[in-house]
């Protein structure tokens, strides 16, 4: 698998393109192609949710609080679920930048919210945290998980995945930017899969969509 996921990466080299995998029954981390980091787009609207989240746990606010038009969890499902950017402002507010950098640290993560900039293993540990229940309650990430379930847009990594397969996602596109961040589980297994990708532009996003296809049924077919 590691030899086809690098054999596609080396034959799509006008692209950018990170990809990291995490095994989560042993936390295994493999990284292909470019580490750095790139501007996360909506994949860190999910970083986001899971700060409002422990606000909420910590007994600092509310999902019930107003915030702007609705309630703040229905921002946050706004947010994941329909990658709204008014939404996420709200929540970005809510929380507060620096104590939203602040939490990212405290899970290992640098983010800095000005720049929006993640790389995709950092990407990779928030969902694999977040899977695991090591960021929030068993109630709060049965709910931020099942936003991430039929999006509004599934044309990325999901459309590569197979019956049987259950896909946790969150996408990207901000100008040359696109993003697919997972955790794909099946049976007993669960793994996080993660592919930032920078282009020239959006006209090559279908041509970078047949990447994540191609990378996507490599994993599938290695790993399920």
């Amino acid at each position: 698998m590691d030899a086809e996921i690098n054999g596609i990466l080396d034959a799509n080299s006008q692209y950018q393109i990170g990809v990291t995998l995490i095994d989560l029954s042993n936390g295994s981390s493999h990284q292909y192609g470019v580490q750095a980091p790139f501007e996360a787009a909506s994949t860190a609207k999910v970083l986001a949710a899971a700060a409002y989240y422990h606000l909420v746990e910590v007994g600092e606010v509310s999902l019930d609080d107003p915030l702007g038009d609705y309630t703040s969890g229905l921002q946050i499902k706004d947010m994941i679920q329909e990658s709204d950017n008014e939404s996420w402002s709200l929540i970005m507010d809510a929380v507060g930048y620096s104590e939203l950098q602040a939490y990212a640290a405290s899970i290992g993560v640098g983010y800095d919210p000005l720049n929006n900039t993640l790389t995709p293993s950092e990407m990779a540990s928030i969902l694999a945290d977040l899977y695991t229940g090591k960021l929030l309650n068993q109630q709060d990430t049965a709910q931020l998980l099942s936003y991430m379930q039929n999006t509004n847009y599934e044309s990325l990594i999901p459309a590569a995945v197979p019956a049987g397969i259950t896909v946790f996602h969150k996408y990207g596109l901000l100008d040359d930017e696109l993003h697919d961040a997972s955790v794909l589980t099946g049976g007993t297994s669960s793994y996080v899969f993660v592919v930032y990708t920078k282009g020239q532009n959006e006209s090559d996003i279908p041509a970078r969509t047949e990447v994540f296809h191609q990378l996507t049924q490599a994993v599938v077919t290695g790993l399920f």
